[in-house]
């Protein structure tokens, strides 16, 4: 049975972020809220985690695992940025916008595409998963949750416990949340195309 944590949207419990990060640095698949949604996170080095959002998911090898960051700093880290795009991505964080991007040697090459050897990164504007990926001090794992046969992430706190009681550890609660996916910008060619139009103004990259 999944763990439920009620935390405030604006003001996060520090008490209830150090409990959600106790339990991903143990090895815990979490199911949180970001300014598109919710997502399932587990931490970067967890493989086991990985595999149980492929699992719930019914994702294959090739999907883009997004790395949700707390700042730009943590995800220049992590990808390839040339100008244009730092300029371009810096503006429009945090907020609904995945961006692919060519992977950097601090990401695991099982989490990259296999053949590109890019991923996903995020900055969500979500003062909770801010607070969370702070308190951890590394990027969180991470993927939407959008259901098998569904078109729309889930929003709902406690449909989310329903739904998924038995295979995750832990679902954080912090009320009403957008129910659009972000806007997906590949960047990974040196040019932004947009490969999926969701909460973000996709005509920044068009």
């Amino acid at each position: 049975m999944a763990r439920y944590l009620d935390v405030h949207p604006v003001d996060p419990q520090p008490r209830l972020v150090a409990q959600v990060v106790a339990m991903l640095r143990d090895g815990a698949l979490v199911a949180y809220p970001t300014d598109s949604g919710y997502a399932l996170g587990c931490r970067v080095g967890q493989h086991d985690g990985t595999e149980r959002i492929r699992q719930i998911r019914h994702l294959d090898a090739k999907h883009h695992f997004t790395l949700v960051c707390a700042d730009f700093a943590q995800l220049g880290q992590l990808v390839i940025l040339d100008n244009s795009a730092f300029r371009a991505i810096k503006s429009t964080t945090p907020g609904p916008y995945t961006f692919i991007l060519p992977a950097t040697s601090e990401v695991p090459r099982r989490l990259a595409h296999p053949k590109k050897r890019t991923v996903g990164v995020r900055i969500p504007d979500s003062r909770v998963v801010q607070a969370i990926v702070h308190e951890l001090g590394e990027p969180l794992l991470s993927s939407t949750l959008i259901l098998p046969g569904a078109e729309q992430p889930l929003t709902d706190g406690w449909q989310v416990k329903e739904e998924l009681d038995h295979v995750v550890d832990a679902v954080v609660d912090a009320g009403d949340v957008a129910a659009e996916p972000t806007t997906v910008v590949d960047w990974s060619d040196g040019y932004p195309e947009v490969v999926r139009v969701g909460a973000g103004d996709p005509a920044r990259f068009e």
